[in-house]
């Protein structure tokens, strides 16, 4: 009774503390003060006293808490396993196998022996695999290894006393597919000390079948070769899923080759699942005749912490315990009890339905995909498949009318593939609970697989997941087919301002193309070029993430290599290309014309002043000969001003900063308004405004074309450049009699105070005019008066 109440103290802990470290809730009613302090209140160095289980939960809840929250700001957050109630039987494992280690020898030898031939047994019977013995590893790639030992141990007899020194009569010879797992021989040599040399990769079939299968002829050609050679064909690793596109390998006919050459057939890949099911295609089927297959049931189940498991076939135990598939140590075979515990609590009918539920997500999938235009699928057998690969694949054919699609089909595949890259990673933030990823194949390029059996009992997905993914995906290839077509539009709208604008090629980005505005600036140093560039892009790139329009303008992917462009991403078929490189263009020429207006404007001010001394100067000897000398007397000139007013011929003069010009004033007070010279904002092309409720660059629609059209730029330049004038000053007459000793300059505060004071330092006389002038605050103008 006393082991009984022992296990459920097990399995009450075991309960108390997935309860504390999955109760997010409590920390978060916290609030951030409390979390930061938990942070800082980490300790480092082992404290005297000890601390209660509770207490230590919670540590580890706050730690991996704490975790999430520093991460969530810089990537999205990942989804969490799916631990059900047979992944707590899995966590239960690892609790019982500590607490069993500690029985004493004989009952613990009973003990683990008997879960060992269990779960061997239930394994067997339903990958239909007879008469087969387990390994069970942490390292899926362990039982490889494992096995290799075993086959060396048996080719080599006098491996066991001569070691590695009996290998240089016959170099063994290890053959993997090319389309294999990425490192998996490598890693074989590196663990069992054999050159490169030892690994021959064979490619696959590029005429008949799949590109994804090994080529079984020219295996058998290489094996020949490698006989003649005097070296020894030792394993032979083949797929029953490839890890990129989920192929099997014709297993018959490798299996007969191996037979023929005493070979070993290793056999591992996620189709290896659907040995489970009542109906298993037959290519898959002839896994069952290898000599050992790796197996992932935690995986295909959703079981946390499970180990993986290979199967295989030996006579000799003397050879499986000196290769170290079997252990002579009891607690070695305690790595089976988690999975002991799973698989009955799923029993049999709970673990075929799981594998029945991937596979028929997969139909689904495969199903819906058949309906979407320019979604090309690649499925090695469209009926069983359990993995299913599908990518975008814009025709020809489907290139719209307003657009062509012969600019790029030079680095077409470059261009597709940076596309599904990125319809990829839409789809994985948009429907996370699909599990869908990103592949990169050598043939078909980049591609989004849909593996269930991989991710499904993990994540839990069902059917509406399926097609949430369909629904996301039928809003998401329109956007990217009429994108596709448009580039070439875009390439040729952005030639055509190409004094301005520059057009970049890059294949790599997965939108309506790249440009960069560059400034017209004859005889600047490269230096000062350079950091034109890189203002003017900024501030171009601020302006146009402001306009009200649904484009998203960026800097281009965190990594790439150019710099100070403009990132055009996905648009509509309604997206007005032409309007959008015009809008692009003008709001670059009016930064570029404001920035040269800020940095003249010191210039501009001082040759201003330099001239206005010279029409006072000028003005006042004309008074004089206008009005002789009796008028400039004080008292004479004040009585005859009274009965004799003189009217003054002298005209007013304007300060245009923008042109850096004075002009005359006789048109403003004629007209009795202000005429400045066209802005900035009015030079600048426009068309007619908006619809209601139309955002930027759509085009209209049909039945209000005669109406209206699609404003250009009026809009986005209101917006951007809101509350921007020209600014100017102005030299206006008297409208009094003037005072006969007095000239005065009247500035307004356009004028920067700092730029005035450094020039009229050098002219006193125009400091002191300034200094008596009056602001004026509509007209922005500099007025000279004779009083």
């Amino acid at each position: 009774m006393m082991v009984d109440s022992m296990l459920a103290q097990v399995g009450k802990n075991l309960s108390e503390a997935m309860r504390i470290l999955g109760d997010g809730q409590r920390e978060l009613e916290a609030g951030p003060e409390r979390r930061r302090l938990c942070r800082i209140s980490i300790p480092g160095p082992l404290q005297g006293d000890g601390q209660d289980v509770a207490t230590i939960l919670h540590l580890v809840h706050n730690l991996i808490h704490d975790e999430e929250e520093e991460e969530e700001e810089d990537r999205p957050s990942q989804q969490m396993q799916n631990v059900g109630e047979q992944g707590h039987m899995a966590l239960l494992g690892h609790s019982l196998a500590a607490y069993i280690s500690v029985l004493d020898r004989e009952r613990l030898r009973k003990l683990t022996t008997r879960i060992l031939s269990d779960t061997t047994l239930w394994l067997c019977r339903l990958f239909r695999y007879e008469n087969g013995s387990a390994y069970f590893h942490e390292d899926d790639r362990d039982g490889l290894v494992k096995v290799c030992r075993l086959v060396i141990n048996a080719r080599y007899e006098e491996y066991a006393s001569e070691g590695y020194a009996v290998l240089n009569s016959k170099q063994p010879v290890i053959y993997q597919s090319a389309s294999g797992r990425p490192g998996l021989g490598q890693h074989l040599c590196s663990q069992l000390g054999l050159p490169l040399s030892s690994l021959c990769t064979v490619p696959c079939n590029t005429i008949f079948g799949s590109q994804h299968q090994m080529d079984v002829a020219l295996l058998d050609k290489l094996i020949k070769e490698d006989i003649e050679a005097g070296k020894l064909p030792l394993l032979l690793i083949a797929n029953a899923g490839t890890p990129g596109a989920g192929h099997t390998d014709k297993l018959g006919r490798l299996k007969d080759l191996c037979d023929q050459y005493s070979m070993w057939l290793h056999v591992e890949g996620v189709n290896l699942a659907t040995l489970i099911l009542s109906q298993v295609n037959s290519a898959i089927m002839a896994a069952n005749r290898s000599d050992s297959m790796t197996l992932t049931p935690g995986h295909w189940l959703g079981l946390p912490a499970v180990t993986a498991v290979t199967l295989y076939r030996h006579e000799d135990p003397a050879l499986s315990l000196a290769a170290g598939l079997t252990s002579s140590q009891p607690v070695a075979k305690l790595r089976a009890l988690p999975l002991w515990l799973s698989l009955q609590y799923l029993g049999h009918n709970g673990i075929v339905q799981k594998i029945r539920h991937a596979s028929a997500l997969s139909q689904q999938l495969l199903q819906k995909l058949k309906t979407l235009a320019s979604i090309k699928t690649s499925v090695e057998d469209e009926l069983s498949s359990p993995v299913v690969l599908f990518k975008f694949s814009q025709e020809v054919s489907a290139a719209s009318s307003g657009g062509s699609v012969e600019g790029y089909c030079v680095g077409e595949k470059e261009l597709v593939d940076a596309f599904n890259r990125w319809l990829g990673e839409q789809l994985v933030q948009l429907v996370p609970n699909s599990g869908v990823d990103v592949v990169e194949l050598e043939d078909e390029g980049t591609c989004v697989r849909f593996s269930p059996l991989l991710t499904a009992a993990v994540l839990g997905t069902q059917q509406e997941d399926v097609e949430d993914l369909v629904e996301k995906l039928s809003e998401l290839v329109p956007m990217m087919s009429s994108t596709m077509c448009l580039r070439q539009d875009f390439r040729e709208e952005t030639h055509r301002h190409s004094r301005s604008l520059r057009y970049i090629e890059e294949l790599s980005w997965p939108g309506l193309g790249v440009v960069r505005y560059e400034p017209q600036a004859e005889g600047m140093d490269e230096n000062r070029m350079i950091q034109e560039v890189q203002k003017i892009n900024t501030e171009l790139l601020r302006k146009l993430q402001e306009l009200d329009t649904d484009i998203i303008f960026s800097t281009g992917p965190e990594f790439g290599t150019k710099e100070d462009c403009i990132f055009v991403g996905m648009i509509t078929e309604d997206i007005d290309v032409s309007e959008l490189v015009d809008t692009i263009a003008a709001l670059g020429r009016d930064i570029e014309e404001s920035g040269r207006l800020l940095e003249n404007m010191t210039e501009v001010v001082r040759k201003g002043i330099l001239e206005a001394e010279l029409q006072l100067q000028k003005a006042n000897e004309e008074k004089l000969i206008e009005e002789g000398m009796m008028r400039q007397l004080p008292l004479v000139g004040s009585v005859l001003n009274w009965f004799s007013p003189v009217q003054s011929s002298i005209k007013g003069r304007t300060f245009n900063l923008a042109a850096g010009s004075l002009d005359s004033t006789e048109g403003t007070y004629t007209t009795k308004a202000q005429t400045d010279r066209p802005s900035l904002q009015d030079t600048s092309t426009s068309s007619s405004k908006r619809l209601p409720g139309q955002r930027l660059f759509r085009r209209s629609g049909a039945s209000s074309d005669s109406l209206s059209e699609t404003n250009s730029i009026d809009q986005a330049e209101e917006t951007a450049r809101e509350g921007s004038t020209t600014p100017s000053s102005s030299i206006c007459p008297p409208t009094s009699p003037p005072a006969p000793e007095e000239d005065s300059l009247i500035a307004s505060d356009v004028i920067p105070e700092n730029t005035l004071e450094s020039s009229v330092q050098v002219h006193t006389q125009v400091e002191a005019e300034v200094a008596s002038g009056e602001s004026q605050p509509e007209g922005q103008e500099v007025e000279q008066s004779r009083r």
